[in-house]
C-alpha cells in the first residue's frame, strides 16, 4: 500500500490550500471560513520517486459543541489512524493557541511521526521570529511554509519521505487474489462473507451499517488463496447522517483500491437501486475486475424466466458494466456460493492477460477493413497500430493521424472486437488514444 500523509490542523490554518499546492490540483474547496472542508480528500502525489496519498482533514476543533465541527475532529481522528506520516500545521498570523496545544497532545498520543509547518510565512529572506515560539509545542522543528506561494514545501515534502516506509510493494504473496466484498448496506456481505468461511468472523445483524471498517480475512481452499474484505456498506448521501457511516464511503473506496477484484452484492429483493449503480461505478472507475452477485436468491417467487428478467434488468441498470458475469446465490443457504471461487480466478486471469502486439495488430486491420475508420472533412482516420501497454486492467494505446477523427463509437467498435476475440470477460478495458507526433506523457 502506497505511504499516507494527512495533513490536519484547527480549522482555518490553510490546509486546504497547502493540500492543493502539494497535489498540483484545486481538489479542495478553499474558502476563507472555518469548516469547508467537511470529508477528507484523498488525491495522490509524487515526490524524489515516491508515490504517496495525501489526504486533507477538516480542521480538528477540540473541545466543541457544533455537530460540523464534532464530526470534523471525527474524521481526521480516521485519518491520523491510517497515516504514514501527519503534517501538523498551524497559523503564523494566529500565532500558538491552545486548540494548537490540544491537536499537538492528541498527534502526540497517536505515536505517528508528526512533522510540524507553519503556514502562511509569506516573506522571503528573513526569518519571522514568532515561528519560535512553535517549539513549545514539542514537536521538534518547525518548517516554514507558505501554502500560497509554495516556498518551503519541498523541505517539507523531504521531512515527510524519510518517514515512509522502505518500498514494500504488498506484502500478500502473488497467488492471493485480494477480493473486495462490496454494496449498499444490509445486502448480506458480512453473511457471504461468513459463509464461505464458515464461522462467525465478522458480525452479522440486520440492522443496517453494522460493519464499520473493512475486514480483512483470509481463505484457503483447492481453487486457490483468497483474502476477502469486507467493507461497511456505501449509502446514500442524504441518509449519511450518522457521522460514523461518512467514513465508510472512504473506507470502501480504499478497499477496492486495494483489492484485484470486486464482488458487487445487489439484494434480489430491491432490484438494482441508485446506490447499486454509484458502488459499481467506484469499481469500473478503478479499473477492477468485477463480479455482479445478486444475493437473497432464495427469497424470490421464482418462475422460469425470473433469472432471465432479473439478468436483463441488471444489465439494463448497469449498462456500463456489460462486461460483468452475473451470479445468482444465496449467502444464507449456500446456494451456488462456491462457484464464485471458479468466477473470482476467471475473471482475475482476464485482467491480468496480455495480448501481443502482432495479434492486436491482425485483430486491427480485420477491423478496420470491415467497418472503416471515419472521416470528417475529407480526412480519414488512420490507425497505425496498437499495442498493449499495462494489465489489471487490460490497457491498450492506439497511434493514429488525427485523435479528433478516433469518435467514441468507433473506440467502442475497436473495444468490442477485442473482446470478441480475446475474451476479457469480467474487466474493464482501457482505450488511449495517440496521435503521430504526440509526446509520451
Amino acid at each position: 500500500m502506497k505511504p499516507l500523509v494527512a495533513i490536519v490542523g484547527r480549522p482555518n490554518v490553510g490546509k486546504s490550500m497547502l493540500f492543493n499546492k502539494l497535489v498540483g490540483k484545486r481538489l479542495s474547496i478553499v474558502e476563507d471560513t472555518p469548516g469547508v472542508t467537511r470529508d477528507r480528500l484523498y488525491a495522490e502525489a509524487e515526490w524524489c520517486g515516491h508515490t504517496f496519498d495525501i489526504v486533507d482533514t477538516g480542521g480538528i476543533e477540540p473541545g466543541t459543541d457544533s455537530e460540523i465541527l464534532t464530526f470534523m475532529r471525527k474524521q481526521a481522528e480516521i485519518a491520523i489512524q491510517n497515516a504514514t506520516v501527519i503534517i501538523f500545521l498551524c497559523d503564523i498570523k494566529t500565532g500558538l493557541t491552545a486548540s494548537d496545544q490540544e491537536v499537538a497532545n492528541m498527534l502526540l498520543r497517536s505515536r505517528k511521526p508528526v512533522v510540524l509547518a507553519v503556514n502562511k510565512m509569506d516573506q522571503v529572506g528573513a526569518t519571522n521570529p514568532d515561528i519560535y515560539e512553535f517549539y513549545n509545542l514539542g514537536l521538534g522543528d518547525p518548517i516554514a511554509v507558505s501554502a500560497v506561494h509554495g516556498h518551503g514545501t519541498g523541505d517539507l515534502l523531504d521531512a515527510c519521505v524519510q518517514y515512509f516506509p522502505e518500498e514494500e510493494e504488498d506484502d500478500t504473496p502473488d497467488d492471493v487474489v485480494k477480493v473486495a466484498v462490496i454494496g449498499k448496506p444490509n445486502v448480506g456481505k458480512s453473511s457471504l462473507i461468513n459463509r464461505i468461511l464458515g464461522e462467525e468472523r465478522v458480525i452479522v445483524s440486520n440492522m443496517a451499517g453494522t460493519t464499520r471498517d473493512a475486514v480483512d480475512s483470509y481463505f484457503e481452499n483447492k481453487q486457490g488463496k483468497y483474502l476477502f474484505i469486507d467493507t461497511a456498506g456505501m449509502r446514500k448521501k442524504s441518509k449519511v447522517d450518522d457521522r460514523i457511516e461518512k467514513f465508510s464511503v472512504l473506507r470502501a473506496t480504499m478497499a477496492i483500491e486495494r483489492s484485484d477484484v470486486c464482488l458487487i452484492l445487489i439484494d434480489a429483493n430491491e432490484g438494482v437501486t441508485e446506490q447499486d449503480t454509484k458502488v459499481a461505478g467506484l469499481a469500473h472507475e478503478a479499473g477492477k475486475a468485477c463480479i455482479i452477485v445478486v444475493n437473497k436468491w432464495d427469497a424470490i417467487e421464482k418462475d422460469d424466466k425470473t433469472m432471465d428478467r432479473m439478468r436483463e434488468e441488471v444489465r439494463r441498470d448497469l449498462s456500463y458494466m456489460t462486461y460483468a458475469p452475473i451470479v445468482f446465490i444465496s449467502a444464507l443457504t449456500g446456494q451456488r456460493v462456491n462457484r464464485l471461487f471458479e468466477l473470482i480466478n476467471y475473471v482475475n486471469d482476464q485482467a491480468a492477460m496480455r495480448i501481443t502486439t502482432g495479434m492486436l495488430n491482425t485483430l486491427l486491420a480485420d477491423a478496420t477493413q470491415r467497418v472503416q475508420p471515419p472521416t470528417d472533412k475529407g480526412r480519414r482516420l488512420k490507425i497505425f497500430y496498437m499495442t498493449q501497454v499495462g494489465v489489471k486492467p487490460p490497457h491498450f494505446v492506439c497511434f493514429c493521424n488525427d485523435a479528433q477523427l478516433f469518435h467514441f463509437s468507433y473506440q467502442r467498435y475497436i473495444e468490442n472486437q477485442i473482446r470478441a476475440t480475446f475474451g476479457l470477460e469480467g474487466t474493464p478495458v482501457r482505450l488511449t488514444i495517440r496521435q503521430k507526433g504526440d509526446k509520451e506523457e
